[in-house]
Parts: C-alpha cells; sequence; structure tokens
C-alpha cells in the first residue's frame, strides 16, 4: 500500500483518539473538579483538583518527551546528511539550530544547499519559514 504524499499543508501528524479524545476526558473533568474546588471547598476537592491536574500533566509530558527525542534524532540524522554539502556550508553546520533542522528534514537533497545558506544567511528564521520554503517536499511516515 503506497504511503500518501506530503506537503507543507498536510505534513502535521494528529492522532485523533489522543489529540481530541483523550485530552477532552482529561480535561473536562480536571475543569469540573476546579469548580467543585471553588465552590464546595474541601481538602478532598482539593486532592481531587491536584491529581486531575498531575494526569493531564502527565498527558502532556507523555507527548512532549518522545517529541524532544524525535528532535535529537531528526538533528543526528540531518547533521549527517549535511556533511555532504560543499566545505564552506559544512564547516558551519554547528551555526544552525536544532528548530532549524527540523525544518530542513523535509528538504530535498536537490535544495537543501540552498536553503541551508538561506538560513545561515538569516533568511528563514523559523522551522515553519523553512517548511514552507520547501518546493520539492521530502516525506516523513515515520515520526510520532
Amino acid at each position: 500500500m503506497p504511503e500518501t504524499s506530503q506537503s507543507f499543508a498536510s505534513h502535521a501528524k494528529m492522532v485523533p483518539l489522543y489529540h481530541y479524545w483523550t485530552m477532552s476526558f482529561l480535561l473536562v473533568p480536571t475543569i469540573y473538579f476546579a469548580y467543585v474546588a471553588v465552590t464546595g471547598f474541601s481538602l478532598g476537592a482539593l486532592m481531587t483538583l491536584v491529581f486531575a491536574i498531575g494526569v493531564l500533566l502527565a498527558a502532556f509530558f507523555a507527548r512532549a518527551f518522545p517529541l524532544g527525542v524525535q528532535d535529537r534524532v531528526i538533528r543526528l540524522e540531518e547533521r549527517i546528511r549535511m556533511q555532504r554539502l560543499p566545505d564552506d556550508l559544512r564547516g558551519r553546520i554547528d551555526e544552525i539550530s536544532t528548530d532549524h533542522i527540523v525544518g530542513l528534514r523535509f528538504t530535498s537533497d536537490d535544495e537543501l544547499e540552498g536553503l541551508v545558506r538561506r538560513v545561515l544567511d538569516g533568511e528563514l528564521a523559523d522551522r515553519k519559514s523553512i517548511k514552507a520554503a520547501v518546493r520539492n517536499w521530502r516525506a516523513d511516515h515515520q515520526r510520532i
């Protein structure tokens, strides 16, 4: 089965069961527990609210930590790929931030040099602007 194509407009990965359902199932009770703690304050209501906030934070970090690891892996992969750049750019790889490198991961090999130059010249400031500048999109179907 062929994988779907990606572009700047369609590359964001949303997992409806996590992003919409699970987060709603955690957020709605937390709001209710906050309401109960404010309107009918008791130690039990306060502890329930604290617990609900803790669960909400755990769910947030369960998503944030793997994304951080993914960014580190992308940085490593792209720095290896950038070793094929001309000498003048290869010597400046350390000047490219992780945020920029993550944006460059969708860049095809034939336009990598040009976009790296634009990043180093300050023309492309963040990962969104880099991804918007990519003409020949290199899909990433294995991201989290």
